[in-house]
């Protein structure tokens, strides 16, 4: 069996605000093999996007302890955990967060110019990824001239460009009608049987049905974990 990709164990995250105290989270315990698509499902404020956030190094757990490729993400500098997002954590947002003044090529490559690539290693990248989500066609317009169906896919090839270790989406289909949300979910799939590690946080049933199990969240606690009925 192999090893974890992504290993939490009894991670708590408590925030403090004005004497009082949220416990977002609650001693997860979570393992995640590379290959794998799980579904993060829950009510609202149920601590999903705080466990994404974790998972993301985009925030830091109060106790347990988190483990990414086997190695012990406590204790990382903010560089290094900066430099291990741009690595091997690919994001891909409910509110898409491309750049306005951006092309889509140049919304794709800027995670890439961070890592000192050569322009050419660069440039094959993006085309390649803006292939993969059918995009390609559209390198040279702007996001204010693309649907949020097209952003969103635009998003998912920034993500893919870097060539992460994992994919963290989150409420990938928030921000658009059930149409392109459907095709933003068959991308994901399709992503997904070529060997990407994707986890997805959503509050649609339909859409947990994706991916290869679901983990159930409530009030910062995993109540229940169920696999994907076999097609």
């Amino acid at each position: 069996m192999q090893d974890p990709l992504l290993k939490l164990d009894n991670v708590t995250k408590v925030f403090l605000t004005d004497e009082v105290e949220t416990h977002a989270l609650a001693g997860i315990h979570l393992e995640i093999t590379k290959g794998e698509y799980v579904a993060i499902a829950g009510p609202s404020g149920c601590g999903k996007s705080t466990l994404l956030s974790i998972l993301g190094l985009l925030d830091t757990p109060t106790e347990g302890t988190y483990l990414l490729n086997g190695r012990l993400v406590q204790g990382l500098t903010p560089a290094d955990r900066a430099r291990i997002r741009n690595r091997e954590i690919g994001f891909i947002f409910q509110s898409f967060n491309l750049i306005g003044d951006l092309t889509v090529y140049e919304n794709v490559e800027l995670p890439l110019t961070y890592r000192g690539m050569a322009a050419a290693e660069r440039k094959t990248r993006v085309e390649e990824s803006l292939e993969k989500v059918g995009m390609g066609h559209r390198a040279k317009h702007v996001p204010s001239q693309l649907s949020g169906g097209q952003q969103q896919r635009v998003a998912v090839a920034r993500a893919l460009a870097g060539s992460p270790a994992v994919l963290l989406a989150d409420e990938p289909t928030g921000n658009l009608d059930s149409k392109n949300g459907d095709a933003v979910m068959d991308l994901l799939q399709s992503l997904h049987r070529t060997g990407s590690t994707i986890i997805m946080v959503t509050h649609d049933t339909r859409f947990a049905r994706h991916a290869d199990r679901t983990v159930h969240l409530f009030d910062g606690q995993v109540v229940e974990e169920s696999a994907a009925p076999k097609s």
